[in-house]
């Protein structure tokens, strides 16, 4: 079968990357400037994110041109500036003001090693990044202009690292700024997380988030051709281990049928109207046959973004975090913490949802089964069966705080889970930093929601990155976190966050 790919990827992006000096020291240090800068530059190949070398940058009225053309083009989602020589930093004011893209200052030089012996005035004339870039820290602190620092030199993989995840989490900002998401039906009745500030939300972060009715979903799934969903099947016959009696002649085959025509009708609904993520609500299903599970899975793991029961900020963080993740092992999807094994000193969390978790965490064959799922009203469901590969990952929740919104990120380790032969359902068992008992009451203290997204494939580093591009608050709960500590921080931030608001 055909369909438009939204599977996130980073092709066709760029960053450009900008060298600062000035025109005192005369055309022939300027030339060596740009040599360097564009030796500087090559050092970035090979990152996810094509880095473009600009000319060197000497005016105040040349630097704000760069950042209107910078605004003005969405395939490049960002700046790399480095001051080569000295750039009297007031020329950058009006420039500045004027970027609305992410920056990244890379404090760095053209040589690794200085040539001790043969350093005269000339040398130090050229080379004083060291000068130039302290002076371009100064202008960026005093216009509160948000960034990322990176420090070192091009050739060491550190810096590249860095880098590579300002790019990613630009990425994800750049997809967030875009976003469509559609809400079939409204969140689930008297649940606080999922609600939230809608037009602020769009303000924040850029994304569009509207309501269908869930029978124009319905009517797209209609418009599915016995064609469409043979096809369909044998997509689901050759990738996954099916569950006998949903095989064709199967009893329960018309409810393989059934998730095939759903998955193909929201598929073309999100086509359709450009939607990068989507919800729905078990309570809202309109003549749907059943819950939307594996449709569901199946659209996550290619990168769009979902969350369950209208939890709209869950969905855009799912999408987000596929963006982010692009290109790498592992992958993004919703994620719910369902219940704990607290056997003192070996304490687990068991993750999962209805229905509605993404196969991309895993790297193993899913089952794809069929079960009662006891609420919604409608047929039994199908869905992918697997656990989540052991490994590093991160547990990230979205809640509207009323002034706010606030990220929550908890770093975890899925760890390989016992025998579950009576848990139907997509799932994850983690172990979370620092400790099971620190995690969940800086979790609870932070008013975190219950509903996540997990990603297997980018790191903290990222949505740090992501939090200070979006000017969010970012609460991180990492080995190093302590309740004491996680506390201070809570009644610290509640100040900074609403004298940060003005008046």
């Amino acid at each position: 079968m055909t369909r438009t790919p939204l599977s996130p990827s980073l092709d066709g992006q760029e960053v450009w990357f900008v060298t600062g000096s000035q025109s005192l020291y005369g055309e022939e240090t300027l030339r060596q400037v740009a040599e360097q800068s564009h030796q500087v530059a090559a050092g970035l190949v090979g990152l996810p994110v094509r880095v473009v070398w600009k000319p060197v940058l000497t005016d105040a009225d040349s630097i704000r041109r760069l950042a209107l053309d910078v605004n003005a083009r969405d395939d490049v989602i960002g700046v790399i500036a480095w001051m080569h020589t000295f750039s009297p930093a007031k020329m950058w004011i009006a420039g500045l003001d004027e970027l609305r893209k992410p920056l990244l200052h890379l404090h760095t030089q053209a040589n690794v090693e200085l040539p001790w012996a043969d350093i005269d005035f000339d040398f130090m004339n050229l080379n004083q990044a060291a000068h130039g870039d302290r002076e371009f820290g100064y202008i960026q602190t005093r216009t509160g202009i948000a960034r990322k620092t990176v420090v070192g030199h091009v050739s060491n993989p550190a810096v590249g690292r860095q880098v590579e995840d300002w790019q990613r989490a630009a990425a994800g900002w750049a997809a967030s700024r875009t976003l469509k998401l559609a809400r079939f039906g409204d969140n689930m009745r008297y649940v606080a997380v999922t609600e939230g500030d809608k037009t602020e939300a769009e303000l924040r972060f850029g994304v569009q988030v509207n309501t269908w009715g869930v029978n124009e979903l319905a009517e797209a799934v209609g418009q599915a051709t016995d064609a469409e969903v043979d096809g369909l099947v044998d997509e689901y016959l050759e990738l996954y281990d099916v569950q006998a009696d949903l095989r064709p002649g199967g009893d329960r085959h018309p409810s393989l049928r059934d998730g095939a025509a759903i998955e193909l009708g929201l598929r073309s609904f999100l086509e359709d109207g450009g939607f990068g993520a989507f919800t729905t609500t078990f309570e809202d299903l309109g003549s749907l046959t059943q819950l939307p599970g594996l449709a569901v899975q199946r659209l996550m793991a290619e990168g769009y973004g979902f969350g369950a029961e209208g939890d709209w900020k869950t969905a855009i963080l799912v999408r987000i975090a596929n963006v982010m993740g692009a290109g790498l092992p592992g992958g993004a999807s919703l994620m719910e913490d369902y219940t704990y094994d607290l056997v003192p000193g070996d304490e687990k969390i068991l993750g999962a949802h209805m229905l509605e978790v993404a196969p991309s965490l895993t790297t193993a064959k899913p089952r794809l089964e069929v079960h009662p799922l006891g609420i919604g009203g409608k047929a039994d469901p199908v869905r992918l069966v697997f656990t989540a590969d052991p490994g590093p990952a991160l547990v990230v929740a979205l809640s509207d705080m009323r002034d706010r919104f606030r990220l929550v990120a908890n770093v975890v380790d899925n760890i390989e889970a016992p025998d579950l032969p009576n848990l139907p359902v997509g799932r994850a068992v983690w172990k979370p930093q620092p400790d099971f008992a620190t995690s969940a009451a800086c979790w609870l203290a932070a008013g975190a929601a219950h509903h996540t997204v997990m990603t297997t494939a980018v790191g903290i580093e990222v949505f740090r990155d992501f939090a200070e591009i979006a000017g969010v608050e970012l609460l991180t709960i990492d080995e190093a976190t302590t309740v004491r500590g996680f506390q201070r921080e809570l009644r610290w931030n509640a100040a900074y966050y609403r004298l940060a608001l003005g008046l």
